[in-house]
């Protein structure tokens, strides 16, 4: 009896602590390219949830249906070969299974590796998102401003994420915006994001990267077009310029909060060479890029 109600308390419990749990970020997508990842997921999950079900089922109606029963002593099953339905299911249904879920599962690859679904046309804000230890450093190149761990973002525009390291290999992740994908030092890869949703979200490094890693996040907000521009002009007007010798400060080893900073250091301390492109971007991306750097070499040499 004691045991019953211990397992009934236990029970109770579970549900207690599972109702009072926030919603899975993964599964709470506020963008296309998050959207993508949430569908993969729950295909997952049903398909797994089929094959359990169909798994117990079977199960239950094997040992019922052959439990055993009063015979006599000298009671002998008889001998079966195999049989080539049952063994032709046996192995064609989990081929099956893994042929659907790749299909799917490289579809998708493609999908949140590309510019997101609606946004084909529309010129994307890039932004160089570069770590260090352990802190987040983002770039405005054209809008030539600098932020510490907080991203400001407008919605419904492409985003393009630039991504490197100025420490260990990192991994740079909005869970509801999208996948995460690796920062590191000698090259650069791209994730192609966008925001539908107005709001404040959570990004972390999702790398482990040393002792200070369970704090390396980040604080995302996406908000209006409007409203963006109206930030990118007030931290114009009222940030502090970012020097090559405030910039190597930031990059010591600790925490730091929230910074902004009028300027890039992508002038004075450019970007690895190499990239990463992603799905189809390459010419583009490196014409684009090599823009970029003149624009914030010559706004250096300007400021100077």
């Amino acid at each position: 009896m004691k045991k019953k109600w211990a397992l009934v308390s236990l029970a109770i419990g579970v549900l207690a602590l599972l109702a009072g749990c926030e919603p899975l970020m993964v599964l709470d997508p506020k963008g296309p390219q998050a959207e993508t990842t949430a569908n993969v997921i729950w295909i997952s999950i049903a398909t797994m949830a089929i094959v359990v079900i169909a798994v117990f089922a079977l199960m239950i109606y094997v040992v019922v249906k052959y439990r055993a029963s009063k015979q006599s002593e000298d009671y002998e099953p008889p001998h079966i070969e195999g049989n080539p339905i049952v063994e032709s299911i046996i192995v064609g249904i989990p081929v099956i299974i893994i042929i659907f879920l790749s299909i799917v599962t490289v579809k998708s690859n493609y999908e949140v590796e590309a510019t997101p679904k609606g946004y084909e046309g529309q010129k994307p804000l890039v932004v160089y998102a570069s770590s260090s230890n352990w802190k987040w450093h983002f770039s405005y190149p054209e809008e030539n401003i600098e932020t510490v761990n907080y991203l400001y973002i407008p919605t419904d525009r492409p985003l393009e994420f630039r991504l490197y390291s100025y420490g260990p290999i990192t991994s740079f992740w909005i869970p509801q915006l999208g996948g995460q994908k690796y920062a590191m030092s000698d090259m650069i890869t791209t994730l192609h994001l966008a925001a539908e949703v107005p709001g404040e979200y959570m990004g972390r490094n999702a790398n482990f990267s040393g002792k200070g890693f369970a704090e390396n996040i980040f604080h995302v907000e996406a908000m209006p077009a409007e409203e963006f521009d109206k930030w990118v002009e007030e931290v114009k007007s009222t940030a502090e310029p970012l020097t090559k010798e405030r910039f190597d400060e930031l990059l010591e080893p600790g925490h730091l909060g929230q910074m902004t900073f009028n300027g890039t250091h992508l002038g004075f301390l450019p970007p690895p060479e190499g990239h990463d492109h992603g799905a189809g971007h390459a010419d583009e991306h490196e014409h684009h890029s090599e823009d970029v750097h003149a624009k914030a070499e010559m706004d250096h040499s300007d400021h100077h």
